[in-house]
């Protein structure tokens, strides 16, 4: 192979790798009162079809039920620069659909670009309002 070849093949592979991490993110929750033990991230990913892909993880999210108050479920908000706070969807954390690790996972897509995203503990999965406390919450989403 000749010395061009070698520097085109590199020059392409790095222009791929920025590529792949200009188009997503990866964002760790805060430290949080409510669940200590509870760890995880948030990645986005913006897809070919200028939408964005939201997947989190979380460990050691305690069920919903065993939290003071106890609650049904936990509700994952999106937070954008034109929108307070939106429910997109619920995490289904009990004993039944987690782990025995207590690891719970979730996916969406958004037409909008989130900014923050966070996770209350709620009786009601199809709320328009967080409540309180808040669990886990990103910061601001790096773009």
């Amino acid at each position: 192979m000749t010395r061009i070849k070698k520097w085109a093949y590199a020059g392409l592979s790095i222009f791929a790798l920025l590529q792949m991490n200009a188009c997503s993110s990866k964002n760790a929750f805060l430290s949080s009162s409510v669940v200590p033990a509870a760890r995880g991230y948030v990645k986005v990913k913006k897809d070919d079809n200028e939408n964005y892909q939201i997947h989190l993880d979380v460990d050691y999210l305690a069920e919903s039920s065993r939290l003071t108050p106890p609650r049904d479920t936990y509700v994952v908000w999106m937070e954008t620069n034109h929108e307070q706070a939106k429910n997109i969807g619920q995490i289904n954390n009990n004993k039944h659909s987690a782990s025995k690790n207590m690891k719970a996972s979730f996916d969406t897509v958004s037409s909008a670009d989130p900014i923050r995203i966070f996770i209350t503990a709620e009786d009601d999965a199809a709320t328009s309002y967080p409540g309180s406390p808040v669990v886990l919450t990103t910061g601001k989403i790096k773009g």
